[in-house]
This record gives structure tokens, C-alpha cells and sequence, in this order.
């Protein structure tokens, strides 16, 4: 039995990178045929996303004289998140990875990802930097920084650790796919399917922006990136929103109860008139305002995601993965690659 393997790269300006990631994913390829592996690497799918430069031909080049290489090209440039999506749809792998095209992620951790799945039931494996990619404070701090403050705004902890370099197992990758609307942001909507997320650190570097100091990702893309995650998300702050206006409307309750007490049992003598009664109707109306406000957002964000395609259940086989463990455990690497 055979676990086959695809992987899915959008491309957009990587002519000068793409036979080199190509000549990587071969040598994978036939050391997993050499190492008699029970995983093999099936296909390897570029996405043409409106190249701006000859990445088209290069890539229909590199299909000519690699069988395994097969090349899309989409009508005109959508961006990375749907480019990935749309390769992945044509993938037929039991494991899919996902990998920019500028060599920033090493094919060779390929093996690592998968051992980290296999030993730990994962059906994600994100490979997350170890250092600065970009070289480049501004950049790299405000990445992460997006990333901390949407893993709190949401609650979803798993945000700190996305990557556009991921091992997603197929069946996943294709319902997450086949889901994503305009506004849906990927990484989210696999988390609809599954929460059998890991990560694993490597040192990854971006010599592409490191050598030229520019970046496809500016300050706008960025924001564009968490208001996409923001509204692909059940947020828990609309809950704190509502639970803030219950608090409201109790404690104002407290309030008039502690004035129509005083009033009959004078405990201290309200010298300034007016401005009490005048607080607690606020808070009053204020909470229960918040209160409703809150109820209303929920449902929104609900309805949100029954539109966006976020599933009611999703069934998983894993029976397989047994076959990575006795293969990775006859090699001597009895355990999962360190996170």
C-alpha cells in the first residue's frame, strides 16, 4: 500500500526560482524510491496566479521534462490564499504540501512534517520560523504581532503558528478548498475540518526580500490578511461584548437597589442630586444596548460562517498513518520531529 504525496505551489514572480525548486522536489522524490518509503511523491502542482514575469513559460518548460509537474495556469491574478486553494483542488494526494516558490521552504523538511503527523495523529503540520525571515524589524515584528493579536481577539491559538509552509492531509486540504469563499481565509477554514493542528520550528529565511527588500505582503495586504481572519472566525470578543453588558445591566440593578435602600435606611447622605440616578440609567440602557448588541453580532457571525461553507461535522480516516510510524520507527526515528 502506497500513501502518495502531492505538493501545491503558487507562483507569481519565481522564474528565477522555479528549476531549482523543481531539481529539490525531484531529489525528494527519488529518495523516498530509494529509501523504499511507502510514501511517494505524485505530483507536484504550480499554480500560474497572473505571473508578471516569464514564470508561465518556465513552468510549462519544467512539466515538459518532469512527468511529475503539472501546471495551472488561472485566468488572471487572484491572490496566494485562492492560488493555493485552486492547486489543491487538483491534487489526488493522501498528503498535500503547500510551498512558496522562492525556495524559502526547503522540500527536504518534507519527511519531518510527515513524521511529526504520523506520530502525533495530526491531520496540519505548520512549520514555524525559528528566527527572523525577513531580516527586517517592521516586517517580521509586525507578522507576528498581527498574528498574537488575532489569536487573542479570536481564540484560536493555532493562528499564532500559521505558515504558508504546511502539510495538510489531503481530504482536509480538499474540503477547506472546496469551501473558500472570496473573503474566507484558508488557514481558518481548515480549521473548520480539524483541530488536530501541530507546528514544527525551522530556521526559514526570505533571501528573495532580504537580497531586494521588497515585499508582496505590504502594510495593506497585512490588514487585509486580519480582516479576512477576523471574519472567518467565530470571534470570542463578541462574547465579552455581550457578557460586558449583562455585567452592566446587573450591576445597575445593584445600584437601584443600594439607592431605594438608602433612601428608606439612610446609610450616608447623597449631598449632590441628580447624578446617580442619572449614572444608573445609563448603565441601565447602555448594558442592556451592549447586551442585545452583542446577541445580534453572534448571530451574524454565525449565519457568516453557514454561508462561508463551515461544516456541521467532517469525517477523517487516519487508519493509515501506521504505515509512516512503522517506516519512520524501522529508520530509527521512533517519535515525531521536535516542535
Amino acid at each position: 500500500m502506497t500513501i502518495t504525496l502531492s505538493t501545491v505551489t503558487p507562483v507569481y514572480s519565481g522564474a528565477a526560482y522555479l528549476p531549482g525548486l523543481v531539481e529539490r522536489l525531484e531529489a525528494v522524490r527519488l529518495a523516498f524510491e530509494r529509501d523504499g518509503a511507502p510514501v511517494r511523491l505524485a505530483e507536484s502542482v504550480f499554480v500560474d496566479d497572473g505571473a508578471v514575469d516569464d514564470s508561465a513559460a518556465v513552468l510549462d518548460a519544467l512539466a515538459a521534462r518532469h512527468p511529475f509537474v503539472r501546471v495551472i495556469h488561472l485566468a488572471r491574478n487572484f491572490g496566494q490564499h485562492p492560488a493555493t486553494a485552486a492547486g489543491i483542488l487538483h491534487t489526488c494526494g493522501d498528503w498535500v504540501v503547500t510551498l512558496d516558490e522562492d525556495l524559502q521552504h526547503p522540500p527536504e523538511m518534507i519527511e519531518s512534517l510527515l513524521r511529526k503527523a504520523a506520530f502525533e495523529g495530526a491531520d496540519i503540520v505548520y512549520v514555524h520560523p525559528s528566527q527572523a525571515v525577513h531580516k527586517n524589524l517592521v516586517r517580521d515584528l509586525g507578522s507576528r504581532s498581527i498574528k498574537k493579536i488575532l489569536a487573542l481577539v479570536t481564540g484560536n491559538e493555532g493562528i499564532r503558528h500559521i505558515s504558508s509552509f504546511r502539510l495538510l492531509r489531503g481530504s482536509v486540504a480538499r474540503a477547506a478548498s472546496s469551501v473558500c469563499s472570496h473573503d474566507t481565509y484558508f488557514d481558518i477554514a481548515l480549521t473548520w475540518f480539524t483541530d488536530k493542528v501541530r507546528a514544527i520550528s525551522a530556521p526559514l529565511r526570505d533571501d528573495r526580500h532580504i537580497q531586494s527588500g521588497k515585499s508582496g505582503y505590504t502594510l495593506r495586504k497585512l490588514l487585509s490578511h486580519a480582516r479576512r481572519m477576523v471574519l472567518s472566525t467565530h470571534t470570542k470578543i463578541l462574547r465579552a461584548g455581550g457578557l460586558l453588558g449583562l455585567a452592566m445591566f446587573l450591576l445597575s440593578l445593584l445600584f437601584t437597589a443600594y439607592l431605594v435602600f438608602n433612601a428608606f435606611f439612610p446609610i450616608q447622605v447623597i449631598e449632590v442630586k441628580g447624578w446617580t440616578s442619572t449614572m444608573i440609567a445609563i448603565m441601565f440602557i447602555g448594558g442592556i444596548t451592549l447586551f442585545l448588541l452583542g446577541i445580534v453580532l453572534e448571530y451574524v457571525s454565525i449565519v457568516l460562517l453557514h454561508t462561508q461553507g463551515k461544516p456541521v461535522f467532517f469525517v477523517v480516516d487516519r487508519s493509515r498513518d501506521a504505515l509512516l510510524r512503522t517506516y519512520f520507527t524501522q529508520r530509527g526515528h521512533a517519535g515525531p520531529a521536535p516542535s
